[in-house]
């Protein structure tokens, strides 16, 4: 299959927990945190409304009420993974997670890494909440030897579909918070999303060759939802967009992963929604069908992750 050594997986691609266990040796877990931030696309800084596909709602915890601290919802998260766990990634999950003045980020981030058998932090955010003040916060704790990863929300590379789907941002900026992070110890992943409207499988392949140029170390693919009470539900029961099969969605991955570097850290394949508002596409509410069938794609192409990425990489440069 011409499967890369540091592949510790009988997978076609670079799963996280292999990531994980080439680094650490061991198995690691990514607690979710809630830390109370809102979303500049959200609150008028940007924008209002936000994504056409997020309901705003934020995390089940923060329906339920007054959110626990920092420390009090690693603390919950530990006795839910151990003992298959000894050591964690605080994972800032919920809406833009570094809007907010920097020595309230650093307060929150400390918390965080000063809990036991913490050894890093991923922070979930928009490319255009990352100034040098946040990228500087964040490579303080590279040198410092702690493990982090800085998410950031893009799902497309292309304006016209950022603008469709009210990102509030364009790719220029996302490629300034690249290089505001990159080369910095810090490990970037970049979220996209199969299925937007308008999109044709060409743009998702050149969304794909485009980021297999540049310095990211991991990808998290999703799936479109469409989610009642969002603008995109609306839509989606107006019949006005179609949603995505499940076989063009394996098939698209499958391209995908083809077109990524083989070292890339595949930290998620597939996404699914809240049950009480989910709407569509039903086969996305059945994630392990998901993955079987993105595997089956692979194995009936005799295919793997990076099969195509050194000619997507000279592609995507000759377009730079």
């Amino acid at each position: 299959m011409g499967k890369p050594e540091f592949w510790k997986n009988n997978k076609r691609y670079y799963d996280l927990k292999s990531y994980w266990r080439n680094l650490f040796g061991c198995t690691v877990h990514k607690l979710q945190i809630d830390a109370g931030f809102t979303c500049p696309n959200r609150d008028g800084q940007v924008a209002v409304g936000g994504c056409i596909y997020c309901d705003g709602r934020g995390s089940k915890l923060r329906q339920s009420g007054a959110l626990p601290s920092v420390a009090d919802q690693i603390a919950s998260g530990k006795k839910y993974y151990k003992p298959a766990a000894s050591q964690f990634v605080a994972y800032f999950q919920t809406f833009t997670n570094t809007y907010a003045p920097v020595e309230k980020l650093r307060a929150l981030y400390d918390e965080a890494l000063s809990q036991d058998d913490v050894i890093g932090l991923a922070i979930g955010t928009r490319p255009d909440s990352v100034g040098p003040d946040v990228a500087d916060l964040l490579a303080g704790y590279a040198r410092k030897k702690y493990h982090v990863w800085v998410e950031l929300g893009l799902q497309s590379v292309h304006d016209r579909t950022l603008a469709f789907i009210n990102r509030g941002h364009d790719y220029a900026q996302f490629l300034e918070a690249v290089r505001l992070l990159a080369g910095r110890g810090l490990n970037i992943c970049v979220h996209i999303i199969i299925g937007l409207p308008g999109e044709s499988d060409k743009d998702v392949r050149t969304t794909a060759q485009t980021l297999a140029a540049l310095p990211v170390q991991g990808i998290k693919i999703h799936s479109l939802l469409a989610l009642d009470g969002t603008p995109l539900g609306e839509l989606y029961k107006q019949g006005s967009i179609p949603m995505i099969t499940k076989e063009k969605y394996a098939s698209l991955t499958a391209d995908v992963l083809e077109l990524l570097p083989p070292e890339m850290v595949i930290q998620r394949l597939t996404a699914d929604g809240y049950r009480d508002i989910f709407l569509a596409p039903a086969w996305a509410a059945n994630k392990l069908d998901v993955l079987n069938a993105i595997h089956k794609e692979l194995e009936k192409r005799d295919s793997y992750q990076g099969k195509h990425y050194h000619q997507a990489a000279a592609s995507a440069s000759e377009r730079q």
